[in-house]
């Protein structure tokens, strides 16, 4: 695809044409280790530090937070989706995965780059949970570190397909850290949307995973130039995160009904 046509199917702002981070975060890419091990390290002596202490409340703070990052991924999901929808109807479900714009397109690039980024700043979501004394789950804090991990991998090859695993996230972001601004807030959504929000994750998961096999499949008729390696771990990593997904859906949501069920009926 040119780049007469790529402009055609998305108009790119003077602002996302400013800055190309992609040279620096594919030098320096594997400082993502470093970020990761001070993640666990601080999440786990944090915890040990709440352990006999009382939780903050910090609700502005994190009303703040949420709020900042659902705006940020509601106007990535906006540009990076266009972009997606725009090449599956230029070519194909086939030619979108093994499209390169995320690294040449202007628009692509820039929100693929703050993709990139935002998984550091993620990191955050865990010190609110710490500090808040809430229960942190092992999918919680093994999501974040190694979801930092994959995609500045992903990032530094290229690789097809990743921009449609980056569109879901921004998608799913979206609607989550919306629905953790409300409840910041005080507020009480409809009891039924953290279960459609796991829902959503599970379906990425799935949807990841099958691109891997596509991506494997295709990867001599479109020239994807995806390595062995590469298809080999983000398909391990969404099968891992798929059935962490699920365990925790069965656990928070079906176990949880059956436990108020039998309890009812006792009372009964």
């Amino acid at each position: 695809m040119n780049d007469s046509l790529e402009e055609m199917l998305i108009h790119s702002y003077e602002f996302e044409k400013l800055v190309n981070f992609r040279p620096l975060l594919c030098e320096y890419w594997t400082t993502s280790f470093l970020f990761v091990l001070i993640y666990l390290m601080f999440t786990f002596m944090g915890q040990r530090y709440m352990k006999d202490r009382k939780g903050f409340n910090l609700r502005l703070p994190l009303t703040i937070w949420s709020f900042t990052l659902a705006i940020f991924s509601i106007l990535g999901a906006v540009r990076t989706w266009k972009y997606l929808g725009a090449i599956l109807m230029w070519g194909g479900l086939k030619s979108s995965l093994c499209h390169h714009g995320f690294i040449t397109n202007p628009t692509a690039c820039f929100w693929a780059s703050l993709f990139v980024l935002s998984k550091i700043v993620e990191f955050g979501d865990t010190a609110f949970i710490i500090l808040r004394k809430q229960q942190l789950l092992f999918l919680h804090w093994f999501h974040h570190s190694t979801v930092l991990l994959y995609t500045c991998f992903a990032y530094k090859n290229g690789g097809a397909g990743a921009y449609c695993f980056m569109t879901m996230n921004y998608g799913i972001h979206a609607v989550m850290y919306s629905y953790y601004t409300v409840k910041a807030l005080g507020l009480k959504p409809p009891q039924i949307l953290p279960m459609i929000i796991t829902t959503l994750q599970i379906s990425q998961m799935f949807v990841g995973a099958s691109v891997s096999i596509l991506s494997f499949l295709w990867r001599k008729d479109c020239a994807c130039h995806n390595s062995k390696q590469f298809l080999f771990w983000t398909f391990a990593m969404y099968l891992a995160y798929f059935a962490l997904f699920l365990n925790f859906f069965y656990w928070a949501y079906f176990r949880t009904v059956q436990a108020k069920a039998k309890v009812k009926a006792k009372s009964q």
